[in-house]
């Protein structure tokens, strides 16, 4: 793999940036492979760098119907944190922001992390005991969320001109979460790539899994693509939104429901945001990228959807709550939108785990699965490589539905 550096971008330049070598390769597909994992968005890409990485299996393939990075990879609004509430959940996202905050040196590619903080504008009690409890727990754990006052939330976010003593939800205080961050989502899968494919991983785009394929023992013997069939003895399922589409080819059901979450952007402004701004109380959240954009995200969609386009309804709430608290921003004009397909799993805690399928393992269930891809990707490709599941993701189990032992995370969402 060539590397990265000030003196490879300078020694380029001067050939006009012609010798830069691809990325990734595209090499022919082969029939038979260790391992296949299905989607080469964040989760799948980092699952292959770490399998590679970490457990030195390299003869594996990355199938993605579509090209890389561009599900739920790229339809997301970048924040990264760790304020969950519950003990199995907390130490898995501490690990993936500790992650994170290598990764450009990891992969000798700048994925743009920015660890500017979030905060939360507490604006009911109810609200705020939640959020002092989840304190608690976080302290427990290692992460960190500090309570401010209202004239310190208004000097850190200074658009925050609403919420004032006679508005209908007047701001009480507000929670810093010191550690959240923001990184280039193209980014992460463009360099996970990269480094999985310098370690001889095989990526396929264009390359749709049509069902999953069981021998006469029942376990997992490859895929149907549209390329024809691929035989492996290890198939991994990461493909967000669309798991239970591919696990019911083998008669496999998953206690999982799909929902569109969507995302906006205004028009690029002169920087007045440097944190991460979450309203728990009104249903919104939004940063501002190095571009200038605001990016916007609210609530999902009221009922299971596989849409990837927003209804008027739910961007109209979204605006509505946040012109509420800074009514400066009913200047500004939408840019773009976009939504991506999430499962949920019945207790909103996410699922990594192999199956009563021998040789078939999902990474589903995640519900703003960005902020967990290193740490969802190296502990799958643990339990892939070693048949056993890494003691961050033993509570992620399937067998938690069985034994009615559910992980209920209330700190899922930023906004619920």
């Amino acid at each position: 793999m060539q590397r990265y550096s000030l003196f490879s971008l300078a020694r380029n330049a001067f050939t006009g940036h012609r010798n830069w070598q691809a990325a990734w390769r595209s090499p022919p597909l082969r029939d038979a492979y260790d391992v296949i994992i299905i989607g080469a968005g964040g989760h799948g890409l980092a699952t292959a760098y770490y399998l590679a990485k970490n457990h030195g299996l390299t003869n594996v393939a990355v199938l993605e119907r579509g090209w890389l990075g561009g599900g739920n990879i790229a339809r997301n609004t970048v924040t990264i944190r760790s304020n969950y509430l519950r003990d199995e959940s907390i130490p898995f996202f501490v690990k993936s922001v500790k992650l994170y905050e290598g990764l450009t040196r990891d992969l000798n590619y700048n994925i743009m992390f920015s660890q500017r903080s979030m905060i939360d504008v507490v604006q009911t009690y109810p609200k705020l005991r939640d959020l002092n409890r989840r304190m608690l727990a976080m302290d427990i754990h290692g992460s960190t969320y500090e309570r401010i006052s209202v004239d310190e939330v208004r000097h850190r976010i200074p658009p925050l001109t609403g919420g004032g003593p006679d508005s209908r939800l007047p701001i009480i205080c507000g929670m810093v979460h010191p550690t959240a961050a923001v990184a280039r989502h193209d980014a992460i899968a463009w360099g996970l790539a990269r480094g999985a494919d310098d370690y001889g991983v095989e990526i396929h785009q264009h390359t749709e899994v049509k069902s999953l394929l069981r021998g006469p023992d029942g376990a997992i013997t490859g895929v149907d693509t549209n390329r024809g069939v691929i035989n492996a003895p290890k198939v991994a399922v990461v493909v967000s939104g669309h798991t239970t589409t591919l696990t019911e080819t083998v008669g496999l059901r998953l206690p999982l429901q799909t929902y569109n979450l969507t995302a906006f952007v205004s028009d690029p402004v002169k920087p007045i945001i440097d944190v991460v701004v979450n309203c728990p109380d009104i249903g919104v959240y939004f940063s501002q990228s190095d571009k200038g954009e605001l990016v916007i995200g609210g609530a999902t969609d009221p009922q299971q959807s596989f849409r990837r386009g927003i209804k008027e309804n739910v961007f109209e709430d979204a605006v509505s709550a946040m012109l509420e608290l800074f009514p400066s921003f009913k200047r500004m004009k939408m840019l773009r939108q976009w939504g991506g397909s999430l499962d949920f799993a019945h207790d909103a805690t996410p699922i990594v785990s192999g199956t009563d399928i021998p040789g078939l393992y999902v990474s589903a269930g995640w519900w703003g699965g960005f902020k967990a891809v290193p740490a969802g990707g190296m502990t799958l490709a643990h339990l892939i490589a070693n048949n056993q599941p890494h003691p961050l993701i033993e509570p992620f189990s399937l067998d938690r539905f069985k034994r009615l032992e559910f992980v209920l995370e209330s700190g899922t969402t930023a906004t619920r």
